[in-house]
């Protein structure tokens, strides 16, 4: 059975120690490994952790680029040789450097194929701080790029009186398929967001994709100057069935010419002649290979629904290139 990795992101102060402090007391993160990037010649947050233990790992500074990808590709390395002699770890939880663009992370953990086989990537937590996040969005691309591929988001520090009116407007425009949740959110709310338990329980797929706003097509009326105007997300539905090769070849053409922009895409699909939904999940050039799970959730109209979370990329020419893909099939 593979083990879930959670990942932990959001901006300098945005309390992500406090939150994995909180965390690792419950019950639910017994035996969870703790991974922790710091940014910096001296690591010094996983001093911070209160639960330290022989599980609790700081990788090497490097979040700035893909240099990390050989520092956490070694930590899971070395904790499969713990697991598979005896320890228990039933999950793992990566806290990233306030600075860091989490694509390098997500590719590492979705595109290896020795870690394939040990962990699968439960979900991405982003924290955002309520008191600087509309200076921090507006001055600071990772801040947006954590925002942005964000499963479930916190919003923290909201006590000390800010109106988050508008910061939940922006967020929501920017990632309307992340729930936004308060600072004392509980495990079950961000614990098994992923599709990928192929040995537990069938997971929803309406909690997995996110809000069903995405089907709007929003109109968003950013400041210009605003970094987020170029960030945006947005869900294709077909009801027919669709071929696996026109997917693939569209998503491959899509990752060769604009990989770049995507930031995240989350898929499930009903393939012609499968009676089983197939999930795809990809983050920048990087997809995890195609997962088939035991049955659609009851209930469910069993349309194909892609969310894209996308840079300077726009809906109508995704949308006019797939239907092309699905045509010629």
């Amino acid at each position: 059975m593979s083990t879930p990795v959670t990942l932990i992101t959001g901006f300098l102060g945005a309390g992500k120690t406090t939150l994995l402090n909180r965390l690792l007391k419950h019950p639910d993160l017994a035996e969870t490994a703790v991974l922790i990037n710091e940014f910096g010649d001296v690591g010094l947050d996983h001093l911070l952790v209160e639960t330290l233990d022989d599980t609790t790992m700081l990788l090497a500074a490097g979040c700035l680029c893909c240099t990390i990808r050989g520092d956490l590709h070694k930590a899971l390395m070395d904790l499969t040789a713990r697991i598979e002699s005896g320890q228990p770890i039933r999950r793992v939880m990566i806290e990233t450097t306030g600075l860091a663009d989490p694509a390098p992370i997500l590719h590492t953990l979705m595109s290896d194929p020795v870690l394939l086989r040990r962990f699968r990537l439960d979900g991405v937590i982003t924290l955002i701080d309520a008191t600087n996040a509309m200076h921090t969005l507006d001055a600071h691309p990772e801040a947006l790029k954590q925002a942005a591929v964000a499963d479930r988001i916190i919003l923290t520090k909201t006590d000390l009186g800010p109106d988050t009116a508008p910061l939940r407007t922006r967020l929501a425009d920017l990632n309307p398929h992340a729930p936004i949740l308060a600072a004392d959110a509980e495990p079950a709310a961000l614990l098994d967001l992923g599709p990928f338990q192929l040995n537990a329980k069938l997971p929803d797929v309406a909690h997995w994709l996110g809000h069903e706003a995405g089907h709007a097509h929003h109109h968003h009326h950013h400041d210009r100057n605003r970094h987020d105007a170029h960030i945006h997300s947005f869900t294709l539905r077909y009801d027919q069935p669709l071929t696996l090769d026109a997917v693939a070849s569209f998503l491959e053409m899509l990752v060769t010419t604009r990989g770049d922009a995507l930031l995240r895409v989350k898929a499930i699909l009903n393939i012609q002649g499968e009676d089983r939904p197939t999930v795809l999940h990809g983050v920048q050039h990087i997809f995890h290979p195609p997962i088939r799970l035991s049955a659609w959730p009851d209930g469910d109209d069993r349309s194909s629904r892609f969310v894209f979370i996308v840079k300077d990329l726009t809906r109508e020419t995704v949308e006019r290139g797939l239907a092309a893909f699905i045509e010629a099939a």
